[in-house]
């Protein structure tokens, strides 16, 4: 399975459950299971190629010239990562389906878990810095929605808001940082950058870097002084702390610094900040675990801990270190998210995190309790245990690190692991039994224990056989990160004479001892006073808070006009800035000779254009004089060799013309005076100024020749080769920026579908509604509301109407014509059937919904686009090719006109639907049909015929 369909599947998952809900709460789960079980299936068929030390890659062109490719590489370390995001992911899709509540909108919580996870998957499998750095922000954003998931609890929104602060603020600084070693190694690929570490080392460059990247990996990994976040993001629902704070998001920070390990790391910079970094967080988190009374907030800041241990290990520079770094991954991510689903599983069953007023629950929750139990002793570092293996080799590492502090530091960091680890055995299961339990506890039903026990077994397994379970995986990911071959030796027992052994031990008795004193501790630790971290960002956030507050409350005072003399001035200044700052010529090429025609026109626009400021007030007038200006703009088009665009403008022209004029009939012929003459003359020298400036703009454009190849020259070129069609501008719209115009059409039938929802919202009972319903026109109707010259013309004309747009679409590949003028075409000739013969008539015999034509039209031009994929190209390339079928002649078909029809009937939709929800408006407000003329029973009012 290609890299890119990897890491697409999460986001095309994300599709899904918002849809699937509706078929229930398993279907749902189940679906969303699937999608990410396929792609650990794609990753998994990788497996074997990557152990061999091959690198899987897929390779994309997106944007070529500025460096920004769709590269995506795999090798052992992205093999770790994405096995953990999708592996894990899995478990907690399931584990999800049985904590969310009935009352939790599951759909929208699975939507957001699978953006999450396909963020982090693009995170690890990139090759291209740039495209790296969009996933790292869409992992912001979607833990943002993740965290304040619960949008009820304030503290949830705080944790969500702090979380993206953090994040995206170090996210902004990582963004300097791997531009510059873009820059150093002339590449934005890792896999150049990676290659390149003599010379950004030797770089000048090379410390800015280095800080930069830090930031962003610190923030995101909750290191110290950015460790603050993570336990607020708490809050959260069990799964997303699960998911999110032991093995996927917090663990952004260590992949990035485990990626860049080989270009990075053997320098004093490296070995000074990462180690202290990671070695202050290790201590300072373990002893705060230990003090906390909430589950969560406990596993918060052991979660804490052991990511600073992991990156005091990258931060020794060596490999054996970066090894014992990749082990520590994978156990911690295991026993981990099986502590945070058991005490998700715990607050499920008893209504409460409060580790003072558990206790006892080994007899009331004994599953729970041996789950709780095996990862916790995993995390303290006690034999069998996986946790006991990667905790001996780091303090062996430790041991051998100059200078000697860090090898006791790291001890005491132990040790506290120890003490925190067995207080949340002996404190929440150990114990006698309570009677004050605030709900009475038992273990829950298999859905929610299978997902934290089968991380329990894993724990177990990797503990007793190693080398079997993980080490295959450790090796590889490892010589991914050292850039040479590894393979650990992973053993339970080192002998006597190391060091790690009377280290452990003494952070075991140690552990025991702090555990036996815990009451008397923390009552020092509570009268010490110490800063708080929430207070100290909240004080730094606030005054730029009150600034954003104050600049939003002085600009958007919702004033259009405001707006957009705002935006005006400022596009002015800086065009007036650049013109007088930077270097100009006159131009070389000649002007052309004015033809009396061309000055006529060009007249006529001017003046029309005039009157319509003059005139704005008068409504009516300004939409006929928006018509002139638009027949006199098409006919420039044609008079300029351009029929696509003129025969586009023209229908355009005549399609909102007419649906202004149904829309106008529900107000007030005049618009009120708003403006001070002061600020008429404001705005009309300001108004001035900027078409100087624009016209100018264009003089100079027209009058310079250009010593390098457009973009025009491009498509003029290429049009027939590439696209099969000689009409340049259809080829460009359905072939070479398709994209553009899917997501216009895209845009288009949202719009349409907004008019709808306003009119029905208006339709319903209520003041509204009352208000259409006795509004009375301000100007007397014509009396014969469907003239029968007019019905009969428009009833013949509509055959025709629609042999020209099927015309008109069927030639426009290769001469002037498209889906969008054909659907226009038609769509003005059904508008003349709704003006002819009203919209009661109309109404009756529409058989085709205008929803459903939007929706056909969109998914035709994403299916169609899509398609290129299983040809191996990238996503809207069309093909085409020439076929001859007896009787006929030789004849071109191109997979551009599928796309075509998705434009055709997404354009027809959107403008009918607009229409029928401006008519229903009319119809409710008391506009009568004549019904007997039209073949229409004359006993059904409007209602009536709209229900039938």
């Amino acid at each position: 399975m290609s890299l890119a369909l990897i890491a697409a599947l999460p986001f095309l998952g994300a599709l899904l459950p918002g849809l699937m809900i509706r078929a229930g709460r398993n279907a749902c789960a189940l679906v969303t299971g699937s999608v990410t079980l396929l792609a650990l299936i794609g990753l998994g068929l990788h497996i074997p190629a990557v152990l061999r030390g091959d690198v899987i890659q897929t390779r994309i062109e997106w944007l070529p010239a500025l460096g920004l490719n769709a590269n995506f590489f795999l090798d052992g370390l992205g093999l770790l990562f994405a096995g953990l995001i999708l592996g894990i992911g899995l478990l907690i899709i399931l584990y999800a389906r049985f904590y969310l509540s009935d009352r939790d909108p599951m759909g929208q919580f699975y939507t957001y878990l699978m953006l999450f996870q396909g963020a982090m998957v693009g995170i690890v499998l990139s090759d291209n810095i740039l495209l790296l750095l969009v996933f790292w922000e869409l992992t912001s954003l979607s833990s943002f929605l993740l965290i304040g998931y619960w949008k009820h609890l304030p503290e949830g929104r705080q944790g969500a808001r702090m979380a993206l602060a953090v994040t995206g603020a170090g996210g902004l600084a990582m963004i300097a940082g791997m531009l510059i070693l873009g820059q150093i190694s002339g590449s934005y690929d890792l896999s150049v950058i990676l290659t390149n570490k003599a010379a950004i080392q030797a770089s000048d460059w090379y410390l800015p870097a280095l800080i930069l990247i830090l930031l962003g990996a610190f923030t995101k990994s909750a290191q110290f002084p950015f460790h603050f976040w993570l336990p607020h993001a708490m809050a959260a629902p069990t799964p997303v702390s699960a998911y999110l704070h032991s093995a996927t998001m917090v663990k952004a920070g260590i992949f990035l610094m485990a990626r860049l390990w080989p270009v990075l790391a053997g320098t004093p910079e490296w070995f000074w900040i990462v180690t202290s970094a990671g070695l202050i967080t290790m201590v300072m988190a373990a002893k705060i675990a230990l003090f906390k009374d909430d589950l969560k907030a406990l596993l918060a800041f052991s979660t804490v801990s052991h990511l600073g241990l992991i990156t005091m290990l990258l931060g020794f520079g060596t490999k054996a270190a970066a090894t014992v770094a990749v082990f520590h991954i994978v156990n911690h991510a295991t026993f981990k998210a099986a502590l945070f689903m058991a005490a998700g599983i715990v607050d499920h069953e008893t209504h409460t995190r409060d580790i003072k007023r558990l206790g006892g629950l080994r007899h009331l929750m004994p599953i729970t309790f041996a789950i709780v139990t095996i990862a916790a002793l995993s995390m303290a570092g006690l034999p069998p245990f996986n946790g006991f293996l990667s905790k001996e080799m780091m303090l062996e590492e430790a041991a051998h690190t100059a200078p000697w502090v860090i090898g006791v530091l790291a001890t005491i960091g132990a040790l506290f692991s120890v003490a925190y680890s067995f207080r949340l055995v002996d404190h929440a299961f150990l114990g006698p039994q309570r009677d004050d339990y605030p709900h009475k506890p038992h273990d829950p039903g298999f859905g929610l224990w299978v997902a934290p026990a089968l991380l329990a077994a894993l724990v177990v397994l990797i503990g007793l056989m190693p080398m079997t379970f993980a080490g295959w995986l450790v090796d590889a990911a490892a010589s991914a990160v050292t850039g040479a071959a590894v393979q650990a030796k992973i053993a339970h027992w080192h002998g006597l004479h190391s060091p790690a052994l009377w280290m452990s031990l003494a952070a075991i008795g140690g552990g025991l001892a702090v555990l036996g004193l815990h009451r008397r501790l923390e009552a020092l630790w509570l009268a010490a006073p110490r800063p708080e971290a929430k207070q100290i960002f909240d004080g730094v956030m606030e005054p730029f808070a009150r600034l954003a507050r104050g600049i939003t409350e002085a600009l958007h005072t919702g004033s259009m006009g405001r707006y957009l003399w705002i935006s005006t001035a400022a596009i002015v200044a800086a065009g007036y800035f650049a013109f007088r700052t930077g270097s100009h010529a006159a131009g070389s090429r000649a002007l052309t000779e004015i033809e009396p025609v061309a000055a006529i026109g060009w007249l006529l626009l001017v003046v029309a254009s005039l009157a319509v400021a003059v005139l704005h007030r008068q409504r009516l007038l300004v939409l006929v004089l928006v018509g002139v200006i638009g027949l006199i703009v098409s006919v420039g088009f044609a008079y300029l060799s351009a029929p696509d665009l003129a025969l586009t403008q023209i229908s355009v022209e005549v399609a909102t013309v007419i649906l202004l004029l149904l829309a106008l009939n529900f107000l007030p012929k005049t618009t009120p005076v708003e403006s001070r003459p002061a600020r008429k003359l404001r705005d009309a020298a300001l108004a001035g100024f900027g078409g100087l400036a624009v016209g100018g703009l264009i003089y100079a454009l027209l009058t310079r020749d250009f010593a390098f190849p457009t973009i025009a020259d491009y498509h003029l070129a290429n049009s027939k080769t590439l696209g099969g069609g000689t009409n340049v501008v259809n080829v460009i719209l359905v072939d070479f920026r398709g994209y553009d115009t899917f997501g216009e059409i895209t845009v288009l039938g949202i719009a349409a579908i907004l008019i709808y929802a306003l009119a029905e919202s208006i339709l319903r009972p209520g003041p509204a509604n009352d208000r259409l319903r006795n509004w009375v026109s301000d100007t007397p109707d014509a009396g014969d509301r469907h003239p029968l010259m007019m019905v009969v013309a428009t009833r013949m004309m509509l055959p025709i109407a629609l042999m020209v747009g099927i015309y008109i679409f069927l030639r426009g590949h290769n001469v002037p014509g498209g889906g969008f003028v054909s659907g226009l075409v038609v769509s003005i000739a059904l508008v003349m059937q709704y003006m002819a013969s009203g919209f009661g008539w109309t109404a009756a015999r529409q058989k085709i919904d205008y929803h459903g034509l939007i929706g056909a039209g969109v998914l035709i031009a994403a299916a169609t686009g899509i398609g290129s994929w299983f040809a191996g190209r990238p996503f809207m390339t069309s093909n085409y090719g020439y076929f001859e079928i007896w009787p006929l002649e030789k004849f071109e078909l191109a997979t551009a006109a599928l796309f075509d029809l998705g434009v055709f009937l997404t354009v027809l939709g959107a403008v009918m639907l607009a229409l029928s929800s401006l008519s229903r408006l009319a119809n409710r407000a008391g506009q009568t049909v004549n019904t007997e003329a039209y073949d229409v029973r004359p006993d059904l009012t409007p209602d009536l015929m709209e229900e039938k």
